[in-house]
């Protein structure tokens, strides 16, 4: 289990006003591209990577770039002992990004923190948003329900797997904020879960990832040269199942990814509530461990791939 953090208070000051958020203008026309870490605590892949890239001094050729770690105060009380206590401070930091509840009049630390960076992300054309996943299992991108989305997707060609989904019932997340969950809008978000929490190999793909963002959105060209893009699988989400009662519980493991051959199988019990899968050939992807099947979260989506 790789549990090693970065020491980023290097970078709290930040250079736009804004802790831990650095922004670089080129001064030479293009987009403005952005690299976000940290939306959780735990996910310390992402914190590895945007750490690098500053430690590095990357700077774009064209444009601006920017390097965020976003809560931060969850991070910081990460510690190797209750890894996984430190999603969040209050609440989760990626059910927030609706103008009602940006607007409302509900206080906590992620509120104040989303507040603070609101302005800040409505202005990125291309975000890059770094997370990693409870439970073992392939990287994969979630690019949302736009077409756009889905063929920024494919020209970073990064991860393996590519989900189109629509979010979640419990609160709109970064990547559908504003013009990112606009079909109509060329300004384009990427949520890249590149692995287990506390596999290594969730950093390397957080760094592979990054660099191939900034080759395709032309930031950083060649900042990737000689990683070949993946043949990328594309699973459709149909459902996602929300827990209902506080004894909901999978009838036997199941794997992100794994492919369920018949329809009707069996899945899970919410309560009294029979899961069954769909159709044939269903795509299980990112089953909730035990831990956090409470009611209210997503205990798993259900999909199928798409050509």
């Amino acid at each position: 289990m790789f549990f090693e953090t970065p020491d980023i208070r290097v970078h709290q000051a930040g250079n736009t006003g804004i802790e831990y958020v650095h922004t670089f203008d080129s001064g030479i026309a293009g987009p403005h591209v952005c690299i976000n870490a940290l939306t959780h605590g735990n996910e310390i892949c992402g914190a590895w990577a945007v750490d690098a890239l500053l430690r590095e001094k990357i700077r774009p050729v064209c444009g601006k770039l920017s390097l965020v770690f976003a809560n931060v105060r969850a991070f910081s009380d990460f510690h190797p002992d209750q890894p996984e206590a430190t999603r969040w401070v209050d609440e989760d930091f990626n059910r927030l990004w609706d103008v009602s509840t940006l607007d409302g009049p509900r206080q906590s630390a992620e509120l104040s923190r989303a507040r603070a960076l609101r302005e800040f992300f409505a202005s990125v054309d291309y975000l890059l948003d770094l997370h990693s996943m409870h439970t073992p299992g392939p990287a994969m991108g979630l690019c949302g329900p736009t077409r756009g989305g889905l063929d920024f997707a494919h020209r970073l060609g990064l991860p393996g797997y590519v989900v189109i989904d629509a979010g979640h019932s419990a609160g709109r997340r970064l990547r559908d904020f504003g013009d990112f969950g606009d079909e109509s809008s060329p300004r384009q978000a990427y949520l890249v879960e590149c692995g287990f929490h506390f596999d290594a190999a969730s950093v390397d793909v957080a760094h592979q990832v990054s660099r191939r963002f900034l080759d395709v959105t032309g930031a950083c060209p060649g900042l990737s040269a000689g990683q070949p893009a993946s043949a990328q699988v594309t699973v459709q989400i149909t459902e996602a199942v929300t827990i209902r009662s506080q004894d909901f519980r999978f009838t036997a493991p199941i794997d992100s990814m794994q492919v369920i051959p018949a329809a009707g199988t069996l899945i899970a019990l919410d309560g009294a509530v029979e899961i069954r899968t769909p159709y044939d050939n269903c795509v299980i992807v990112m089953p909730a461990p035990a831990r956090y099947s409470l009611a209210g979260m997503t205990a798993v989506r259900l999909g199928r791939q798409v050509v």
